[in-house]
């Protein structure tokens, strides 16, 4: 992965929680990329946070000093079979998007799947962030359906699309 002086990828640590907390408050406050509806803790994130390791990472994009944006990769199920199968999550300070930042991390996360030896990545995308699906497009994400009305966000019922990668 290439990126311009003073830009990185890197992996997240417990240091950065409090900036990946801002970031993930901003998304659940103005966004419809997480179902999520109410505001989460540093307790939470922390916890949240030690789910993940080696195989399940959190990376940002820092900018001198300043991160911009988060990503990681999650469980897509805790049953044994789907183990080579992962989802990925990417959030972006809003006045920061478009400027590549989901673009370094996701190309990252991908490569990072791609070391561990994971068969597939899949992004859950809801309606209307059109950003998100040609970010994953570019990346040969195929779509594979669209969950409709599942959840409810802003007083709307809101579609899901999904979107699969095997590495």
């Amino acid at each position: 992965m290439q990126v311009e002086q003073y830009q990185k990828v890197r992996r997240a640590s417990l240091r950065d929680l409090p900036s990946i907390t801002a970031i993930y408050n901003e998304a659940i406050e103005k966004t419809t990329a997480t179902f999520d509806t109410e505001k989460k803790s540093l307790e939470d994130r922390t916890a949240w946070w030690h789910k993940h390791g080696e195989s399940l990472p959190v990376l940002v994009y820092e900018e001198a000093g300043t991160i911009f944006g988060w990503g990681a990769l999650g469980l897509w199920s805790d049953r044994c079979a789907y183990s080579g199968t992962v989802e990925n999550s990417i959030y972006v300070l809003e006045k920061y998007r478009g400027r590549g930042v989901g673009d370094a991390l996701l190309s990252e996360l991908i490569d990072l799947a791609r070391e561990q030896g994971l068969h597939t990545i899949i992004a859950r995308i809801t309606e209307g962030n059109e950003a998100s699906i040609r970010l994953h497009e570019k990346y040969a994400f195929l779509p594979i359906g669209i969950m409709r009305e599942v959840g409810r966000k802003f007083g709307k019922l809101l579609d899901v699309h999904l979107m699969q990668l095997i590495l």
